[in-house]
C-alpha cells in the first residue's frame, strides 16, 4: 500500500516537472510578453499563496479561508502596476519607484482602516510583495538582456541544477546535517556537491556560448554565477521551508500535483533569479573593461 502510494506520488511529481519544463521552453524562448505574462500571472498565484501562509487572509472559525480583503486586493493591484512598468521600462529604477509607492500605498490603508488590521499583516502584505512578484520579474529582465535567450538558463542551472546534484552527491556521500532542524535530510556534503555542479555547469554553459557567440569571457563569468547561484539557491529553499514551519503548513498549496504550490516549486529560482541577473550585469562590465 505504502510503496504504490509512494510510487504515484513519484509518477505525479515526474510528470508535473516534465510540464513544468515544457511550460519553461515555450515562455523563455519567445520571451517579451509571452513571458512576462506568465511570470505575471505565477506571481499573483505565488503572492496568494503567502497572503494565507502569512495569515494575511484569515480563517473562520470552521478553519476556512474567509473572501480576499483589501490588503490582497492592494497587492493585485500593485503587482499588475509593477509588471506593466517592468514590460515598459525594463528598468530596475521605475520599478523601484513602484515598490516605494506601495509601501505608502499599504501605510495609507493600514492608518485609514485602523485597526482592522495588525501591523503584521501590512509587513507581511509587503514582504510577499518582494517575495515572489519581484523577486521572480528578475526572470523576465534577464531574458531581456543581451544574449538573454542564453542566458537566463543560468538561474534554473544556478537552481534546479544546484538542487539535483546536492541532492544525488547528498545520497551517495551525505553524512553531516546542513540544517538538522529545519531540514534534517539536507547535508553539507550535499550542499557542497550542489555548488560544485552549478560551477561545472556554468563553466561548460559558458564555453558553448562563447564558442557559439564568439565571445571571451562567459567561461570564466557564468561559473561563478553558477557558484554564488548555487549557495544562493540553497537559503531560497531553506527559507521557504522556515516560513512552513513558523506557520505549521505542509506546503503552500496545491496547484502543482506531486510538488504543492508555486513557492513550493519555485521557492530557489525565485532567489537565484535577482541574483543571477546583478551578477551577470557586473561581470560582464568588469569583463568588458578587462578585456
Amino acid at each position: 500500500m505504502a510503496s504504490n502510494i509512494l510510487g504515484k506520488i513519484s509518477k505525479e511529481r515526474t510528470i508535473s516537472a516534465v510540464l513544468l519544463v515544457i511550460a519553461a521552453l515555450v515562455s523563455i524562448l519567445p520571451g517579451g510578453i509571452i513571458l512576462a505574462v506568465v511570470l505575471y500571472g505565477i506571481s499573483i498565484i505565488g503572492f496568494l499563496e503567502l497572503t494565507k501562509a502569512c495569515g494575511i487572509r484569515q480563517k473562520d472559525n470552521l478553519g476556512n479561508y474567509k473572501k480576499i480583503n483589501s490588503l490582497e486586493v492592494m497587492g493585485l493591484i500593485i503587482i499588475t502596476c509593477y509588471y506593466f512598468v517592468t514590460f515598459l521600462t525594463q528598468n530596475t529604477s521605475y520599478t523601484l519607484m513602484i515598490m516605494i509607492m506601495a509601501l505608502i500605498a499599504l501605510m495609507f490603508a493600514y492608518v485609514f482602516t485602523f485597526p482592522k488590521y495588525h501591523a503584521n499583516q501590512v509587513m507581511s502584505t509587503y514582504f510577499s510583495l518582494i517575495y515572489a512578484p519581484v523577486m521572480l520579474s528578475f526572470v523576465f529582465l534577464t531574458r531581456q538582456l543581451e544574449n538573454g535567450i542564453y542566458l537566463v538558463w543560468m538561474i534554473f542551472i544556478n537552481s534546479w541544477i544546484s538542487d539535483t546534484c546536492a541532492y544525488l552527491v547528498g545520497v551517495m556521500i551525505g553524512k553531516h546535517k546542513l540544517a538538522p532542524v529545519l531540514s534534517p535530510k539536507k547535508s553539507i556534503e550535499g550542499s557542497v556537491g550542489g555548488i560544485v555542479g552549478s560551477v561545472l555547469v556554468g563553466a561548460l554553459f559558458g564555453y558553448f556560448m562563447d564558442v557559439t557567440l564568439e565571445t571571451q569571457q562567459l567561461v570564466l563569468i557564468l561559473p561563478v554565477v553558477g557558484g554564488v547561484g548555487s549557495v544562493i539557491s540553497q537559503v531560497g529553499d531553506l527559507a521557504a521551508s522556515a516560513v512552513k514551519r513558523n506557520f505549521e503548513i505542509k506546503d503552500y498549496g496545491k496547484l502543482i500535483p506531486g510538488h504543492g504550490g508555486i513557492m513550493d516549486r519555485f521557492d530557489s529560482v525565485i532567489f537565484t533569479a535577482p541574483i543571477t541577473y546583478f551578477l551577470i550585469m557586473i561581470l560582464l562590465e568588469i569583463g568588458q573593461t578587462a578585456f
